[in-house]
């Protein structure tokens, strides 16, 4: 490579695009959530050079994360970096910090917002690790932090990372949003989603910065009941073509319900969206991708992951999603087939035959068309003949 390599070569700017600006990362982050996600971005932030305090509620696991550098219940394997302290002190854990990373499960978010309230820092920017839609109020979480913690700003990060693979250092892409005040736009570089994104740079981990948290939260939420159709379908012995369709049509689920909360379409393209959709969808690492499969083979739900009692979110976002989507009006088909089996008691191979066979529709919507599809109506008897 005539002495040069990849890292030093430099590619021309695009005509008319700024020169970079520098931003302040923050330096004391809390992470709170002990799961292998919220230990993978404590280790992200620890990495960079954070001091980095990681909450749990066991104290067992707080401490052999302290002796022995490794998270021994979520990720065994991977060892973690220098600058992690494990804590199950809320108020400790929360002192003096910059920013804070919500990483526990989605479910839990608002009784988890009411026990840090008062130990929060003033104006500290807060940013969720988990995805999901609140069931009841149809609230994105960002919504339900910023009725339950006012005056501090709210973003997300999200994106097509396994938990593991993000320890372990391979190259790994996310997008982190936070909606723009009209000073963030006057001087971005001083924006929480700018100096988030600069303070979970590193070598293999590499932030995008959004201003629409609304795109990049359905992304987050509907992706996992679209891993569990997935899931389902190749449990039940389909291939690639099924999964691909399950994929691309899903992901325009996401893209309408995400329009017509304000996000954009833009956004679900992106890593957040087409990203995380497309890694949850393709590997059984993913809970929800392995919850659908096991249920495609026809195991039981109470005997799933050997009868362990594992949280998987998009089991609980079908819920969430399809409610909202009711609500506003927003047609979404496969989560509405998840939904069915998952909580309605429908039969799998039934379930999936009537989303297939609903009626013929144009693919851009503004062509309109429907048309009745002949595997849903009985064959005529000239048909039959």
């Amino acid at each position: 490579m005539d002495g040069n390599t990849l890292a030093s070569r430099k590619s021309p700017r695009p005509e008319g695009m700024t020169t970079p600006r520098s931003a302040k990362p923050y330096r004391r982050i809390a992470v709170l959530g002990m799961g292998s996600w919220g230990t993978a971005l404590a280790s992200v932030a620890a990495t960079t050079g954070c001091a980095v305090r990681l909450w749990g509620r066991r104290d067992a696991l707080a401490k052999a994360i302290n002796t022995e550098r490794r998270n021994v219940d979520y990720l065994p394997d991977a060892p973690l970096p220098e600058g992690i302290e494990a804590t199950t002190d809320l108020a400790y854990a929360l002192a003096d910090a910059e920013a804070v990373l919500l990483v526990t499960p989605s479910r839990t978010l608002r009784k988890m917002c009411g026990q840090i309230r008062a130990h929060l820092p003033k104006n500290v920017p807060l940013v969720l690790g988990c995805k999901g839609i609140e069931q009841g109020t149809g609230y994105l979480l960002s919504a339900l932090v910023e009725e339950e913690l006012p005056g501090h700003p709210v973003g997300a990060l999200s994106g097509p990372t396994f938990a593991k693979e993000t320890v372990l250092g391979h190259p790994s892409a996310a997008t982190i949003a936070f909606e723009f005040s009209y000073k963030d736009r006057l001087a971005p570089q001083d924006s929480p989603a700018a100096r988030m994104s600069v303070t979970m740079s590193s070598a293999a981990f590499r932030p995008y910065i959004s201003d629409d948290l609304t795109g990049v939260e359905i992304g987050g939420a509907v992706k996992n009941v679209i891993a569990i159709a997935c899931g389902m379908m190749t449990g039940a012995g389909f291939a690639e073509n099924t999964r691909a369709a399950l994929i691309a049509r899903g992901m325009d689920e996401m893209k309408f319900l995400a329009e017509a909360l304000g996000g954009r379409r833009e956004t679900v393209t992106g890593l957040s969206g087409a990203g995380d959709l497309t890694l949850t969808c393709s590997s059984l690492t993913s809970r929800n991708m392995s919850l659908g499969h096991q249920l495609g083979q026809g195991i039981p739900r109470d005997q799933c992951f050997d009868g362990k009692k594992v949280v998987v979110e998009g089991e609980v976002n079908a819920i969430s999603v399809v409610d909202l989507a009711r609500r506003i009006g927003v047609t979404m088909p496969i989560s509405e087939a998840v939904h069915a089996i998952l909580h309605e008691g429908a039969d799998l191979s039934s379930t999936f035959v009537e989303l297939w066979s609903r009626p013929i529709e144009s693919e851009p919507r503004a062509l309109s068309i429907e048309l009745d599809h002949p595997a849903s109506r009985p064959a005529s008897r000239k048909e039959r003949t």
